[in-house]
């Protein structure tokens, strides 16, 4: 292999789901992109293939991950949730142990991971666990990035979450990662709590941003912002990066303007991770009439090799 290109693990997510297509079919592209190491085992990986009408590429370079079952399309299946965890674990190992230069996450199902006991939420949840830090799971493409101060809690437990100090951490950890020239914070209530009519978790927001901007000794964070206005096409023109209080408020404007192409990126960690940003897809795996779209994929690829 050429050192010229990087090495990139990908984890194959819930194998009953769209992963192993997208791997399959987009290998050829890749390729040119760098050196991918695919987490799968050659039986699944056969399988696969004769299911898609597929073949293998013979430059498929795999890290055996090895847990052997049949695939059941679309499906939600406790031994496919346990092979998309030893997937993403062994990319994981890859890249610790330099052999990767990042990992790239193709999607589980999160249901299937609890089939199969695995104490995790999500990728995001089992990279904070690993490595004992607060990794910041932030969403978009190059036109946006939405970053979660909460992510996957029920509703009703937000409002409890919105402190000054944890949010000052929050963009401390942000800041430090991506190195935003200005970022827009959003405010949890209606109308950003109209001066506490609505709510005063604002006032924690605000306390917060002042900190931030204080000790980084420039103006960085912006707001609170309404947030049924701030992603408004003229307000997309100001900023590139948002951080949003909960996931939907940041995750349903993101998704109703650059669905296709979103990735979702793992920050304050140690190692590089990204990942496609949409789900295994059951409804559509293993059909012969799909027109899958690549573009979050490759993204989420091209993510990765960036300085």
């Amino acid at each position: 292999m050429s050192r010229n290109k990087k090495n990139i693990a990908i984890s194959i997510g819930d194998i009953n789901g769209i992963g192993i297509e997208l791997a399959l079919k987009n290998h050829y592209i890749i390729r040119d992109l760098c050196h991918p190491i695919y987490c799968i085992n050659q039986e699944l990986l056969k399988q696969a293939s004769e299911l898609l009408e597929f073949p293998i590429p013979s430059d498929f370079t795999i890290f055996s991950t090895y847990h052997d079952f049949l695939i059941k399309p679309g499906k939600v299946s406790k031994k496919s949730g346990m092979f998309s965890y030893l997937s993403f674990l062994n990319g994981i190992t890859l890249v610790k142990k330099g052999k990767a230069d990042g990992v790239c996450t193709l999607p589980i199902n999160k249901e299937s991971w609890k089939k199969a006991g695995i104490n995790y939420v999500g990728h995001t949840d089992m990279l904070r666990d690993i490595f004992k830090t607060e990794a910041i799971m932030m969403l978009g493409c190059e036109k946006m990035f939405v970053a979660l101060f909460t992510e996957h809690i029920p509703l009703k437990d937000v409002a409890k979450e919105i402190k000054k100090k944890k949010l000052y951490q929050f963009f401390d950890n942000f800041y430090k990662s991506e190195n935003p020239q200005k970022v827009a914070v959003l405010g949890l209530n209606p109308h950003a709590g109209d001066n506490g009519v609505l709510g005063n978790e604002e006032k924690e927001i605000t306390k917060a941003i002042l900190k931030i901007n204080t000790i980084l000794g420039i103006e960085v964070f912006f707001g609170p912002f309404v947030p049924d206005t701030i992603f408004t096409k003229e307000q997309r023109k100001n900023f590139k990066y948002f951080i949003a209080m909960y996931h939907d408020q940041g995750l349903a404007p993101l998704k109703a303007l650059y669905f296709d192409e979103g990735i979702n990126v793992s920050l304050n960690l140690p190692i590089k991770r990204t990942s496609v940003d949409h789900g295994t897809a059951f409804d559509k795996a293993y059909r012969k009439e799909n027109t899958l779209s690549n573009l979050s994929y490759l993204n989420a690829i091209k993510k990765l090799l960036i300085e």
